[in-house]
């Protein structure tokens, strides 16, 4: 028996390998070096800032709560699987940045977690939301990048 998509079948969808992506910023330094351009080696930079915010094809990584990392396949190191994780991803991305939620919901403290097994160890959200070292510094190098590239542009349109 055949299962077919969308009927009870677990398989995913096939995405295009990483390297499918980095045979383009290959392609794009050869560019770079033949026309000798740093605007060319700019917009580059630009692309893979943008290849790792949004695009690239990687997983989830929120700690579950009993610890163990979430595997669920995602599109970009800014995004989460589902709703809860994302929560917990952004509160991971403001500390990254030295500051607190400002967009928690502060209910959530008070409420009571429905799904809650007890007799259970869980990881606190704090913990669980922890960014995966990887994530933390291709983030950083993105995030990095993205201001370099936006001060050489507007150094460059102010000096004409």
């Amino acid at each position: 028996m055949v299962a077919t998509p969308g009927k009870g079948s677990r398989r995913r969808p096939r995405r295009e390998s990483a390297l499918v992506w980095w045979a383009v910023f290959a392609l794009w330094a050869v560019a770079v070096v033949w026309f000798w351009s740093w605007r060319l080696a700019l917009l580059g930079l630009l692309l893979w800032c943008l290849y790792q915010f949004l695009l690239v094809p990687t997983l989830c990584r929120i700690m579950t709560r009993r610890g163990a990392a979430c595997m669920e396949p995602v599109r970009g190191r800014l995004f989460a699987c589902r709703t809860e994780h994302q929560r917990l991803k952004n509160a991971a991305l403001w500390r990254l940045v030295g500051l607190k939620d400002p967009f928690r919901d502060r209910s959530d403290a008070t409420r009571p977690d429905p799904n809650r097994e007890t007799g259970q160890v869980v990881v606190s959200p704090e913990i669980r939301g922890r960014l995966d070292p990887r994530d933390r510094l291709l983030i950083a190098l993105a995030a990095a990048g993205t201001l370099a590239a936006t001060i050489v542009m507007i150094y460059s349109y102010a000096v004409g």
